[in-house]
Parts: C-alpha cells; structure tokens; sequence
C-alpha cells in the first residue's frame, strides 16, 4: 500500500495561530504529506471555541514562511466567505509564498450560524452551488490566462472585465483544487469539470465506494479524460482516536460525543492497527489520500503515535 497521508484539523474548537504553528511544524517533521486546515468561523458544539476564530488564508500566508516541505491548505474553503477574484490573488501569494505547496479545498458553505454570527450573507442552497460554480470558474481561469493577458467573466453572480489576473501561483496551472462532500449530483459534476481531486469526508468506506462511482460517471459525461485532464486523485477523510491503551482512546473520543451541528461520522476509534486497516480499506477502492481529522489539536502525542505506528505501514518506501 502506498498512500499519501494528510492531517485536517479543526481550528474553529479552539486554537491559536501557535498552537497551529506547533502542530504543522510537528507534522513536517513526522514526514505527513500534507496539514490542512476547516475555513470556519464558528465552533459548531456550545462550546465557544476560545481563544476564537482565526482566519484560513491569513493561517496559511504564516505557515508557509514557517516550513519548508509539508504541503498546506483548506478543507474545505467556504465560496461564500470571499469574493472570486481576491481569493485567487490571496491563494496564489501563499503559493509562492510557500514555494508551491498549497491546495484549494473549496465548497459552497454549510453551516448558517457562523454566517449569521459575523453578517456573512447566507443564500439558499442552489444559490450557493451556482455561486460555487462561477467561482470555480473564475479563480481557475485567472490562473491559467497567459501573463500580459486578461481575464473577464460575465455570470449570473460575478462579473470581471479585463482582471490582469496577477498574480500567479507556482504551481501551474494552478495549486490543486479539492472538490468534495456527500451532494449526489451537483459536487460530482464540479469535481469533474474543476477539481484535482474528489474527497468524500468521514463516512464509511461503502458510502466512500458509492461517491467515487458518482464522481467517476460525472467525469465521464463531462469528458475529463478526452479533454486531456489528469485522472482524479481520490481521497478520504477519517476522524481519528487511536491510542495506546483504552484510557488513550476514550479520552480521545470524548470530545467525538459532544452535540453538534455535524452529520454523523465513522471514525476510528481503538488501535493503530486498526487506523492502518481502514486506510487499507479506502485503498482498496481506489482512495490514494486520507486527511487524518485529529480533534484535539493540543494533543501532539496523538500526531506522533500515528506517525511512528501507522505511516509506516501506510506511505510505502521514501
């Protein structure tokens, strides 16, 4: 088995750019593939998630000057946090400020309160992937135009009339786009049309199976491969509580039992074995990336037990 291995965290319960700083520096030097980061604004349980919110891009822009390998992103960026046009100039500094290490995950947005909390406005769902849409559009276009070129839009919801579309990423075309969630029609589509890879986030392994035979019809309709585009790289996400003893577990699937605005989730809570099972299973379904989610984000021993009991097991030969 040979599978790149990511670790997704969720600064919204409660970090500091330190405690994100420690944490990716960690994982850089445990030799994790990547360390990528929610877009959120707001704890989605009671708690308030103190010290508060920090934002994803201006967390990123920081830890690309503080390492060198590791690569970073979102899963997911929020469409309806920023505007198409400043994104891509915003993803595309912190490319080339990372040396061109950075993935776009991007979806439509989800999660009302945290919109209605800091005056985000919130559009319908249709809305919001039609919005989507258009951005996927634009920010992959502004990327592609020729320097010394220009790049105009006219859409139901953005227009651009002559952008320089400046600056450039790194990485060309562009940094890769993560297009991902459980939508059975309009995100499979997406991710046929924009994405560099499909990710199907902390369900089991059976829906995980279903979302990449949705995702692989969608690409065919579109016409990914005639087209010359890249196969889509399939991923995964897993919630995780492993440790070394029962008392490491359950208090490491404490924090998985709190009310939440989130859907039910199939984490992997028990041995490292068992973690190094289940990515075998996404493995055998084609899945060629898992993004580790680690709760706690305080709670390095857990990082470095997966690295020293699972990567290797997992990542295949250097």
């Amino acid at each position: 088995m040979t599978m790149r291995v990511a670790i997704f965290t969720e600064p919204h319960r409660g970090a500091s750019y330190e405690d994100q700083l420690r944490m990716a520096k960690l994982a850089e030097e445990c030799g994790f593939d990547a360390w990528l980061r929610a877009d959120h604004y707001q704890s989605m349980s009671a708690d308030l998630g103190l010290p508060g919110p920090t934002d994803a891009w201006l967390t990123l822009a920081g830890l690309a000057r503080e390492t060198s390998r590791i690569r970073l992103g979102t899963l997911v960026t929020s469409a309806t946090f920023r505007l198409p046009g400043p994104l891509a100039i915003q993803v595309a500094q912190v490319d080339q400020m990372s040396g061109g290490r950075i993935d776009l995950g991007i979806g439509a947005g989800w999660y009302e309160r945290e919109h209605v909390s800091y005056g985000i406005p919130f559009p319908p769902v249709r809305e919001r992937f039609d919005r989507l849409a258009e951005q996927l559009a634009i920010v992959t276009g502004l990327w592609s135009t020729p320097v010394g070129e220009r790049f105009s839009h006219q859409g139901a919801y953005y227009q651009l009339s002559d952008a320089p579309a400046l600056p450039k990423p790194v990485q060309v075309p562009g940094p890769p786009i993560i297009v991902g969630g459980r939508g059975p029609k309009r995100t499979p589509e997406l991710a046929a049309r924009y994405g560099d890879e499909f990710n199907l986030p902390f369900r089991t392994v059976k829906e995980t199976a279903e979302a990449y035979e949705r995702v692989a019809e969608a690409c065919e309709r579109v016409g990914r491969a005639e087209a010359g585009r890249k196969p889509l790289v399939l991923s995964a996400g897993i919630v995780v509580a492993i440790g070394r003893n029962d008392a490491e577990v359950r208090r490491r699937l404490a924090p998985l039992h709190e009310e939440s605005a989130l859907p039910p989730e199939d984490p992997v809570a028990g041995s490292p074995d068992q973690l190094v099972q289940r990515i075998g299973e996404f493995a055998e379904i084609g899945a060629t990336r898992v993004h580790l989610r680690l709760t706690e984000m305080t709670d390095l021993d857990h990082l470095e037990l997966i690295a020293a009991e699972v990567l290797p097991q997992v990542v295949g030969p250097a």
